[in-house]
């Protein structure tokens, strides 16, 4: 268990190191995007010519689009190589785009390596919650456009910064095996339990007649739809339409979406859903698949005119969850690095 608590005791000093892991200061994207590249260069600035290489790549690199939620050979500097210092100041930088909720949720989902390697006792993939890469794409700047991503397994964040001025923060990956430590000193932890349990009461606080309308299969997939396409495409408006609840489910279907959107911090997440409510908020829709018992295999989805959530959890006996959320034209900041582009070379 020595790893597992040498995490835990970088996560807490990160926290108190970093005041963006405590309160965020109000100021927009611009102030959102002065503390990423702040704290993208303090870490930048530590690292030997070695580690840089690793670290770095062109903005335009095909290598930002490579991203996956298993255990795999990846890009980037891990936290295994990285010394102390430089470790507190990766976690400086991912409290620079998260909530406090989601930095909590994140860093959690590090730790469940430990358990997933005690569990197997060497039997699986290899388990470390070191094993999660940092990649720097471009040149960090307040004003200026580049990107980042942090990823290991059951963890993919990837950002976008366009002019200092508009961030992407999808695709956004969280996984947890266990969904629930149901042994050891952890019991109980369940890393999604909202996640879960917010679609969960929609489902059950459906009459008998929407359920036959939202509930569309009984057999729930093996895996998120999307997976790690590199685009994700909307799926078929499967489910029952927002429209057709009532306000209490109206409610629940909201707190679910706020779940995903404010893992990010709210200067990021408030823009976010407001995005989600300009296009359209009757125009969403929720579907079930699988069992409404708990501890069965079951999944949903979430998903409007500009964005999808997938939630899974069949795997490992309805104990390992995969949540994502997908923007159909945002992700990686397609739009936005295409309308950049076009005004740079209009301006030339």
């Amino acid at each position: 268990m020595k790893t597992t608590w040498s995490l835990l005791a970088i996560l807490s000093l990160s926290a108190l190191l970093c005041p963006s892991a405590r309160a965020h200061p109000q100021g927009g994207s611009s102030g959102v995007a002065e503390d990423m590249a702040a704290a993208a260069n303090h870490w930048l600035a530590t690292l030997t010519a070695e580690q840089a290489a690793k670290a770095t790549y062109p903005l335009a690199d095909k290598e930002r689009f490579n991203w996956h939620f298993i255990p795999r050979e990846r890009k980037g500097l891990p936290f295994k190589e990285m010394a102390p210092e430089q470790k507190h100041l990766a976690h400086a930088l991912l409290s620079t785009a998260l909530s406090h909720r989601g930095y909590l949720k994140a860093s959690t989902i590090m730790s469940l390596e430990q358990v997933l390697r005690d569990l197997e006792q060497g039997k699986g993939p290899t388990r470390d919650p070191e094993l999660y890469f940092v990649t720097v794409f471009g040149k960090p700047d307040s004003k200026g456009t580049w990107g980042w991503r942090l990823e290991g397994h059951h963890l993919s964040l990837n950002f976008l910064l366009v002019d200092g001025k508009e961030i992407s923060v999808t695709p956004s990956f969280l996984g947890s095996n266990p969904g629930e430590v149901r042994e050891g000193p952890r019991k109980g932890l369940r890393v999604l339990g909202s996640e879960e349990d917010l679609a969960r009461k929609l489902v059950s606080s459906l009459t008998e007649e929407q359920k036959r309308v939202a509930v569309y299969t009984n057999t729930a997939p093996r895996e998120v739809i999307t997976g790690n396409d590199r685009k994700a495409n909307a799926l078929t408006p499967t489910g029952i339409s927002a429209a057709k609840l009532n306000k209490t489910q109206s409610e629940l279907l909201w707190q679910l979406i706020r779940e995903y959107v404010y893992r990010y911090r709210p200067e990021i997440a408030d823009q976010d859903l407001k995005k989600i409510e300009k296009a359209g908020t009757r125009t969403l829709y929720f579907a079930w698949a699988g069992s409404e018992e708990p501890k069965k295999g079951h999944y949903y989805r979430v998903q409007g005119p500009t964005f999808l959530l997938e939630y899974d959890n069949t795997q490992n006996d309805a104990n390992h969850i995969h949540a994502v959320w997908r923007d159909f034209e945002h992700d990686f900041g397609d739009d936005l690095l295409r309308d950049h582009y076009d005004r740079v070379a209009h301006e030339k």
